[in-house]
Order: structure tokens, then C-alpha cells, then sequence
């Protein structure tokens, strides 16, 4: 019996502290690390639209590659406020996602550095649009 409490109490301390890294845990963006991740993508109770991205993927001032690079995003998944057309890209369609840039900078990020299953992901209330 001793021995079965002393099983019992290790697996619960086990589970304990595995609930609370989850519950702990930073409620940002982190890098991602597993196909869950990277595959995320939905709005959610914040209003705004989280998807994976391509960690390293730049920012444009406006939804053209020859504009100005505002940042990176270093972390995955982000947030996305709206979308917008632009140039076309290597995704195969001119759909621009717009988000504030891990360096605080506000940009413009193409849909092929996004992990969606269908561009655009979401419309945008007419208040949203971006430049």
C-alpha cells in the first residue's frame, strides 16, 4: 500500500505540473514548434483572426514587395486584423494580410507567409481597411 500511494502521488505531481506550464504559459505568440501551430488558423474570442506564419516572414508598409520592409514576424502563430489586394505573390493570388509586426511596426505580410486553407481567411468590417 505504501508502495502504490508513493506511485500515486509521483503521477500526480507529474500531472500537476503539467497542467500549470499550460495554465502558466505565455498567451502571446511563440515559435512554432509542432504541425498544431502551424496549422492554426481561425478568429478567435479577441476578434481577431491567428494563423500560423513563415517565422521570419517581412512586413511591407503598403501590399507591394518594392515598398518599404516595416519588420519581421518572428514568432507564429500572429494575429492578422484584415486583408487586402496587392501584389501577387508565390501563394498564386494577390491576398495581403495586415498585423502588427513583432518590432511594434504595423505592415503588411503576403498570404503565402500564412498557413491558411483558403485566402482571404475572413472579410474585414468596412472600418478595418488598411492602407
Amino acid at each position: 500500500m505504501y508502495a502504490g500511494r508513493k506511485i500515486a502521488l509521483a503521477l500526480a505531481t507529474v500531472a500537476l505540473a503539467g497542467g500549470m506550464a499550460t495554465v502558466t504559459g505565455p498567451a502571446a505568440a511563440t515559435p512554432a514548434t509542432s504541425a498544431g501551430a502551424a496549422a492554426e488558423c481561425g478568429v478567435r474570442a479577441d476578434g481577431k483572426l491567428w494563423c500560423g506564419n513563415r517565422v521570419g516572414a517581412k512586413g511591407y508598409e503598403h501590399r507591394r514587395y518594392n515598398s518599404a520592409v516595416r519588420g519581421p514576424l518572428n514568432t507564429s502563430p500572429s494575429w492578422f486584423q484584415c486583408w487586402g489586394r496587392g501584389d501577387q505573390h508565390a501563394g498564386g493570388n494577390n491576398v495581403w494580410y495586415w498585423t502588427q509586426l513583432d518590432n511594434g511596426q504595423w505592415g503588411n505580410v503576403a498570404a503565402v507567409d500564412l498557413h491558411t486553407s483558403v485566402d482571404p481567411a475572413r472579410a474585414c468590417a468596412s472600418a478595418d481597411l488598411t492602407p
